[in-house]
């Protein structure tokens, strides 16, 4: 496996969306608008997600999401997500942007800092640096966060929570907190969309911010 600096890595690529948000936020929905929306406007779209944007990631997966490992420790669970995260830039993503394709994942490295770096308390800067190191300092070029308060949120899910989802309603308004801080801080890379609107008008407003992009 080929490891490429992030400078290296950023030049002559691929455009590089992610899209975030708390559990119910409706960014699933829209990366399953927006894919094909892409291809149809003619672009080579590569749609992937995390956790388990590749078959050693699909496992890891089911390890992180389980609810029966409640014990799971913050660090053990950044660990996981950081080493998700390794295999699916170098399987996935970097291939796909070396190859000049659009890449559109469904979560990225913001959610590590907002999950664990900062509502578990694992500590911000050194989660950063784990995924920095695991990702070659691979970040999104564009990063669209829906936001909506974390009850409305919940109130949306149906299934069968799993291990994240069953987190207390006020772990989850303490990760919405982490992403809204972290727009402040990438303030070039964010666009915070109203997550309570209709899914429909979120698509057209992203569909247009990527208009100027593409």
């Amino acid at each position: 496996m080929s490891y490429v600096s992030g400078t290296e890595a950023s030049r002559n690529r691929g455009l590089f969306v992610s899209i975030e948000g708390i559990e119910g936020s409706g960014k699933t929905t829209q990366y399953e608008m927006l894919v094909p929306a892409l291809i149809q406007r003619g672009l080579d779209v590569v749609g992937t997600c995390e956790p388990g944007g590749t078959a050693l990631g699909g496992e890891i997966r089911k390890i992180l999401l389980n609810p029966d490992f409640k014990e799971m420790d913050g660090l053990t669970e950044a660990l996981l997500y950081a080493a998700d995260r390794c295999q699916h830039v170098h399987e996935v993503i970097l291939p796909a942007l070396r190859r000049g394709q659009t890449v559109v994942s469904d979560r990225y490295i913001d959610s590590s800092l907002a999950y664990q770096g900062t509502a578990r308390q694992i500590g911000l800067e050194g989660v950063k640096n784990l995924n920095e190191w695991a990702t070659n300092d691979l970040y999104p070029d564009i990063t669209f966060l829906l936001d909506m308060p974390a009850s409305l949120a919940l109130g949306r899910l149906t299934a069968a929570p799993d291990r994240i989802e069953s987190e207390p309603a006020s772990f989850h308004e303490k990760v919405r907190e982490a992403f809204i801080m972290l727009s402040r801080v990438y303030p070039g890379r964010f666009v915070i969309l109203d997550g309570t609107k209709d899914k429909d008008e979120i698509h057209r407003e992203i569909m247009g911010r990527l208009a100027k992009m593409i």
